[in-house]
C-alpha cells in the first residue's frame, strides 16, 4: 500500500494534476492531505473537486478555515487576506461547508495528519526548529506524523534527541518517531519551484520526497486573469 501525502495545494490545479499523474505512475494506491487545499491561486473549486474524487483524507489548514468563514484575518499578510476574500467568493456554500467541517487532526492507517502542529493545531503555529517539533512530539501517539504549513520539506526524528534535516528518502526505524513536513504542492517556499509531495510506502517502510515540473506559466496567467495579487504569481517561479 502506497500513500501520496499532499500538502498546501493552494488552489494550484496545474501542480496538483502533475502530482497526481506522477503518483499514479509510481503505483500510489491511496491519498491523504495535510490541508490548505485553497488559497493564493486561482482554482480552489477545481482542486477541491479533485480531492473529493480521490476519496482523500484531509485535515483543515488555516486557509481552508478562513476561506470557509467570515472571521477577521489579523495574522495574515495583506496579499493573503486579498486571496482569502477572493477565494470566499469563488467557492459555493457547499464548498465552504466542506472546508469548515474538516478535522484539524486525523489518524490514517498507522500515521497522523495535521496542518500545523499537534500541540496547538488551531493556532496555526509553525514547526521550523527542534523546540517547536518537541512540543508537537509530546502530543504525537503514532510513530509518524505528516504536517505542512511552512511549505518547506523538513524531517524531525526523535530518539534520545531530536534530529532535523532535509530528506530525499527515509527508512522508518523501530523505536523512533517521525515528524515529516511534506512540502507544498502548490506554492513551494524552499527556493525550488518544482511541486513537492511525499510517498509513504507502508510495506517497505519508506518515506520519499518527489519534485515534479508543472505548467507554472498557466498557473501564473490564471492568477493574473483572476485579479489575485501579482506576487502570488511571481513567487511560484522563485519557489519562495
Amino acid at each position: 500500500m502506497k500513500y501520496a501525502i499532499l500538502g498546501d495545494i493552494h488552489a494550484n490545479l496545474e501542480a496538483l494534476q502533475a502530482v497526481l499523474q506522477d503518483a499514479e505512475a509510481r503505483g500510489v494506491t491511496h491519498y491523504a492531505s495535510v490541508g490548505d487545499v485553497v488559497g493564493y491561486n486561482a482554482d480552489p473549486k477545481a482542486c477541491l473537486n479533485k480531492i473529493r474524487e480521490l476519496d482523500c483524507t484531509v485535515v483543515q489548514g488555516n486557509h481552508d478555515y478562513y476561506a470557509s468563514c467570515n472571521e477577521d484575518m489579523e495574522l495574515f499578510t495583506p496579499n493573503a487576506q486579498r486571496s482569502i476574500w477572493w477565494t470566499r467568493k469563488a467557492l459555493s456554500s457547499l464548498d465552504r461547508k466542506f472546508l469548515r467541517r474538516l478535522p484539524v487532526i486525523a489518524d490514517v492507517e498507522d500515521f497522523t495528519l495535521v496542518h500545523s502542529s499537534l500541540n496547538n493545531p488551531h493556532r496555526w503555529s509553525y514547526i521550523l526548529k527542534s523546540k517547536a517539533a518537541d512540543d508537537s512530539f509530546r502530543n504525537q501517539f503514532s510513530q509518524i506524523c505528516f504536517f505542512g504549513h511552512t511549505h518547506v520539506p523538513l524531517a524531525f526524528i526523535k530518539g534520545r534527541t531530536i534530529e532535523k534535516g532535509f530528506y530525499d528518502e527515509l527508512r522508518i526505524q523501530p523505536g523512533l518517531q517521525y515528524l515529516i513536513n511534506v512540502g507544498s504542492v502548490g506554492q513551494p517556499r524552499d527556493h525550488n519551484p518544482l511541486t513537492a509531495y511525499v510517498i509513504y510506502d507502508l510495506e517497505a517502510r519508506t518515506i520519499s520526497m518527489h519534485r515534479i515540473k508543472y505548467d507554472i506559466e498557466t498557473t501564473q496567467l490564471k492568477i493574473r486573469d483572476a485579479g489575485l495579487p501579482f506576487r502570488n504569481a511571481l513567487r511560484l517561479e522563485r519557489g519562495r
